[in-house]
């Protein structure tokens, strides 16, 4: 799955949603300068951020097609996972990873990071979490399961994002503090909303991980039942959402 979402690179990046100003203020400010390595970079969504706070950034993207995406847009990158990549002795003020650490060995990776950041060099992994009203949420995880009964996805009801995610950045920490090569760990919040119309919706639900793989009849079945659900409250929703950072400073 993780190497799925470049089968439209250009739908995933043009509707997956940026990352808060105020988060990449503070990862630029907090690094002993500016030089990044992205980890799974995508199709540069976060990279383009940085580089517009002035950074100069390295991608790490396993999907070739992402990548090629993400060159296209101006950011470097290198076509590898993060464990197995090789940085041929180069050193980053900042390590950061945007919807992706999850991907990551937890343990491997932080160690990796401790290696290619420079004394006092910043660890930061980020995502977004967010849940749609419960009619929609409860008419994918209905229509997902009929198409993909055997999918961990269709295990269990469908549980608050906010609550998997803190589980993830919990795992997350425990990986970096088996390193012991990081400062204590620091947690931060960002919320912000975003209004979605039926097809904005059903746009990004297209990218993401339970449904890039699907053979495109199962899929069109799913997000047939979801935009009926939104078109039954209304056509479109106001969707709070919160983006969870986790950063640490590489011990000197």
């Amino acid at each position: 799955m993780a190497e799925s979402f470049g089968i439209d690179a250009e739908r995933y990046d043009r509707t997956r949603p940026p990352y808060p100003d105020a988060l990449v203020r503070q990862v630029t400010a907090a690094g002993p300068g500016r030089d990044i390595v992205d980890v799974g970079c995508g199709t540069g969504i976060e990279a383009r951020q940085f580089q517009a706070a002035g950074c100069t950034v390295l991608g790490v993207e396993p999907d070739a097609r992402m990548a090629e995406f993400a060159r296209r847009t101006g950011v470097e990158v290198e076509v590898a996972t993060f464990e197995d990549w090789d940085a041929a002795g180069r050193t980053f003020d900042a390590v950061v990873a945007g919807q992706s650490w999850h991907w990551v060995d937890p343990v491997a990776g932080a160690a990796k990071a401790a290696r290619v950041l420079r004394p006092g060099g910043l660890l930061a992994v980020f995502a977004h979490a967010y849940d749609p009203p419960t009619a929609v949420a409860e008419a994918f995880a209905a229509a997902f399961k009929k198409v993909a009964p055997d999918s961990p996805i269709s295990a269990g009801p469908p549980r608050p994002a906010r609550e998997v995610y803190r589980a993830m950045f919990a795992m997350f920490e425990d990986g970096v503090r088996k390193t012991a090569r990081f400062g204590e760990p620091e947690h931060h919040r960002y919320d912000w909303e975003r209004h979605y119309s039926r097809d904005e919706w059903l746009d990004l639900l297209s990218t993401t991980g339970g449904l890039t793989q699907l053979p495109p009849d199962d899929l069109a079945q799913v997000l047939e039942a979801v935009g009926s659900a939104i078109d039954a409250i209304g056509g479109g929703f106001t969707m709070a959402c919160t983006t969870m950072a986790l950063t640490a400073s590489r011990i000197p």
